[in-house]
Order: structure tokens, then sequence, then C-alpha cells
């Protein structure tokens, strides 16, 4: 989850909501592209949660990070809930249920992304080796209960947990028992942004099923190969979902912003204290009409972290986020930047993306994702199977990274980096069912050696 902003310039208008979003345009030579993803901690010993207190616990990590890597903390009172890379750009970040996470710097090719993600693998594994800890590349916790999971303290974790069981009956699930792969991307004009929105919500079941690594819930198959992407489904539908508006004549900032001003606020932060006004409108912040903080109005700070509390499948900020993706082995998730940046950042590749979903209707695109989290590769559109979408979107992918042309020192493109993908198209199976085949296979109806063959 996004680290809170701090800009207390006072929002006069709508229209400085609107140009908001338009402030992140680059020219397309500057495009880059961020990777964030998550991992469980578990003990090395039992396999069981990392708490954020003691000897051996996140908060030791945390500090063990600070003094190998020199990067800022991130505090909330007395406690240490992240690390900032001033000088780079990427920060550490803890989610709900002591997630781990690393919000990559933007950088300007795959390789790059790649380095970052070596290092910094290479660096926890030094700190947390000594306290007995490793970290697990799933999309949901495989055996632990909502019960078991630690709770990070962050105040804004707490508003949420508070709320979540008010609007659906899995968002508790998803802040503390799931793990995401993220990819952000940059635009270039608001029609850019449009064209990529579109394209990159239409085929984001593409990037479930080539991830989809959640078939396992309390130590035993759950009947779904992602279902993480299932519990999204049930969360909190105000704040989720496919935006089939997106897809309507006039789309463009104006259109995003009125939809985030519609979705229920979780809080106010004003300088360490989040204020809980769960459910309250941010047009009455904008007016100074919250009833909790009469004649407060809404600050840059404020639209950004409520924009960081909005959760479709893919998000607007200042770039785009492609947010449909369990996390994953480390070997994959070079793959999903790649996806899409060889999709979305070549003109050719785009446009016949584009091409290829807009005979989509919004029905037949909300179909296709409620399918994919159970049916993965077998879902269909249009007397289409998915497997054969994931072929020629990844086709068009290698396409686009081919013609960028970014070598790394050995000469070698960015089209590698979407050799796993290629591997589980070819295979005609996702990494759920990889794991599923092993759990009744060689696993013998345990979960427990996913703890070891699938730690980083």
């Amino acid at each position: 989850m996004a680290r809170d902003q701090v800009d207390m310039t006072p929002i006069e208008s709508r229209d400085e909501l609107v140009a908001w979003f338009a402030a992140g345009e680059k020219p397309p030579d500057k495009f880059r592209v961020g990777t964030e993803h998550e991992k469980f901690a578990f003990t090395l010993a039992r396999h069981e949660p990392v708490p954020y207190d003691g000897p051996r616990g996140i908060r030791a990590l945390l500090e063990g990070m600070q003094s190998l890597l020199g990067w800022e903390p991130i505090t909330e009172g007395p406690n240490i809930i992240g690390l900032s890379d001033v000088t780079g750009g990427g920060a550490i970040s803890l989610e709900p249920g002591g997630q781990f996470e690393l919000s990559g710097a933007p950088v300007a090719t795959i390789h790059r992304t790649c380095s970052e993600l070596m290092a910094h693998l290479s660096q926890l594994r030094e700190i947390a080796e000594p306290l007995g800890i490793g970290f697990l590349g799933l999309g949901m916790t495989p055996t632990w209960t909502r019960a078991e999971m630690p709770v990070m303290p962050k105040g804004r974790y707490r508003i949420m947990t508070n709320y979540m069981p008010k609007v659906g009956k899995l968002g508790l699930d998803m802040m503390y028992r799931t793990c995401t792969v993220q990819a952000n991307l940059d635009f270039s004009s608001e029609a850019d942004m449009v064209k990529k929105l579109r394209v990159s919500l239409a085929l984001q079941p593409v990037a479930t099923a080539l991830f989809a690594n959640s078939p396992f819930t309390d130590g035993k198959p759950n009947g779904f190969l992602s279902f993480r992407s299932e519990i999204w489904r049930d969360t909190d539908t105000d704040r989720s979902g496919m935006l089939p508006w997106a897809f309507e004549p006039g789309m463009g900032y104006e259109r995003y912003a009125d939809y985030a001003l519609d979705v229920p606020m979780y809080f106010v932060k004003r300088g360490d204290h989040y204020i809980d006004v769960a459910g309250r409108s941010f047009r009455d912040l904008l007016a100074g009409r919250l009833p909790e903080l009469p004649g407060v109005r809404a600050t840059v700070s404020d639209w950004a972290n409520h924009l960081s509390t909005i959760f479709p499948e893919v998000r607007l900020k200042r770039y785009l986020e492609m947010r449909g993706s369990d996390g994953g082995p480390w070997r994959v998730l070079p793959s999903l930047s790649a996806y899409w940046v060889g999709l979305l950042y070549d003109a050719a590749s785009l446009d016949a993306a584009n091409e290829l979903i807009k005979p989509w209707s919004a029905q037949e695109r909300q179909r296709l994702r409620d399918e994919v989290p159970r049916l993965g590769f077998k879902a269909s559109i249009q007397g289409r199977d998915l497997l054969s979408l994931a072929r020629e979107t990844l086709a068009l992918s290698r396409a686009g990274l081919k013609k960028r042309n970014r070598l790394d020192p050995y000469g070698a493109d960015e089209t590698r980096y979407l050799v796993p993908l290629d591997e589980f198209v070819e295979r005609g199976r996702t990494p759920a069912e990889e794991l599923l085949e092993k759990f009744h296979g060689p696993w013998g109806g345990s979960v427990d050696p996913v703890f070891t063959e699938y730690a980083y």
C-alpha cells in the first residue's frame, strides 16, 4: 500500500483535483517503469507468521535493513514502519499482516528492475537469515488463518480493519492474507492515458491468469487458481472493479476525479494522527463540511492519500498501476513489468491490443474477470479462451520489447523476461495448477513444502 503523502497545499477547487492527474504526463523518452512486490515473512523454524515486536520480529528486520542500506526510516509514533530511499526513489513498507513490500524506484528498463529486485532480495537475506526469517512468494497465505496474522502498528490499517467488514466479506483477508506484484507505467497525454487504461483494464484478467498463484487457504485447496483475485470481488465494490465507465465517451482525468470523489474516504491525516472518517465523502472535505473536522478543508496530501485507498483493477494516479496479479517466486516478478511495458510503451503493440479489446462489451469484460480466478486459462470471452489471448498478447508484448531494443551489458534485450510466462502458456497451466499438481503428487497432500520450494 502507498506511503502517505505530505503536501499541505490547500485545494480550492475540483479543477485542481483534475490538474493533479495531468501533472503526471511525461514525454515518451522519459517513460519509466516501477515494480512493487509483496512477500510473506515466515519463521524458518516453524513456518509461522512473523510478529512485529520481539528480537526476531518485523521491527528488528526493518532496523537491520536501515542499518545496512542507510535509508531514511518511516516512523509512526515510536514504531518504524518502513524505509525510504530518498536518492533513488524506492521504499520498503509493510502491509497490514506484515507482508514486506518493495516499492521499486521508477527505472528506464526491465534490466534495471531485475537488478533492483536481486539487490533487494540479497540485502534482505543478509538481515533476515540471522533472525530466522524467510520469505514466501505466493498470492495468499497457504496455511495461516486470519486470526493467526499479526497486525502492523499503522493507523490507516486500524481504520480500514474496522471498516472492511461493513462493506464486504473478504476485505480482511485481502488486507492480512494476500500478496501482489504490481507494475506502474507512465502516460504522455490524457488520450494516451485513456487508451492505456482501457487496454490494461480489459487485459488485466490475462495477467491474473498468467500469475495465478493462490490455490491454497488454511492448508488445503480452496477451489480457485487465484483466490487473491476472487477476494477482491467481495472486498468493497465502491472502490474496486473493472471501471466500466472508463470505456464510455468522454473518459479522461475529469471522469476519474469524479469517480474518486464518490468513493467513500477512510481517513484524514494531520501530522502523525489519523482521523477516522470512514464512509464520509471527499466532497464534504473539499467544502469544509466533514462532521469530524468542521471547517477543515482538503489539501493535496488528502487527495493523494485518498487516491491510494481506491483499489480498481487498474488505478490512476500520476501513473497507471497494474493491480491484477498474485505475488510469486522472484523469477517471475520482472515478467509482469516486461509484459505491460511491451504492450503499452510501443505504439504499434498498444494499437493492436486496443483493436483486440474494442469489440468486447462491459458485460463480457466483467464476465471474463469474474471467471478467471477459478478457471485461469480456461476462462473465455466471445468464444475465445484466455490461453489463446495470453499467447497473442505475449506476442504483442514481445514485439514491443524487441522494438524498444533496450540491451543489457551482454547484448540481450528485454524479451528474455517474458520467458517464464511463455513457459506457462506453452504448458497451458497456470502457476497455481503446478502447485496443485505438487500438492496432489509429490507433496502428499501437504502444503508445507511450499515454504521450502517457493521461498525467496
